[in-house]
């Protein structure tokens, strides 16, 4: 394994795509439930890391939200990791409040089978 392939990489070594986002899966640090998929950006990102609570940019509504901003559910971010390809992050977290995740009021957002 080379270094190049174990050195951390600072937010503009990211690979976002032609929109400047990158999709970051979301999982409970404790149990490893992954709770939602969201999109950031570059200041979406900044902000998780600066404030340790998740951040994302919403594609409908083109603007920031900070989950948990509603609903008072909120993510206490103990890790952002990224994949192989530094294309894609993966957010360990908290999940405070009542432990919803989902907007529909659900633990994750994956709760649903595809047949």
């Amino acid at each position: 394994m080379s270094t190049d392939e174990t050195r951390d990489l600072s937010v503009d070594e990211l690979r976002y795509d032609a929109d400047g986002l990158i999709p970051a899966i979301v999982q409970d640090a404790a149990d490893g439930c992954v709770l939602m998929l969201a999109w950031m950006n570059r200041e979406a990102l900044l902000r998780t890391l600066d404030t340790g609570r998740t951040w994302f940019w919403s594609r409908s509504r083109r603007r920031l939200w900070n989950k948990g901003e509603e609903s008072g559910n909120f993510q206490q971010v103990q890790q952002v990791r990224y994949d192989c390809d530094a294309d894609c992050l993966l957010v360990l977290v908290e999940q405070t409040g009542d432990g919803t995740a989902c907007h529909t009021g659900r633990r994750s957002c994956f709760y649903r089978t595809l047949t």
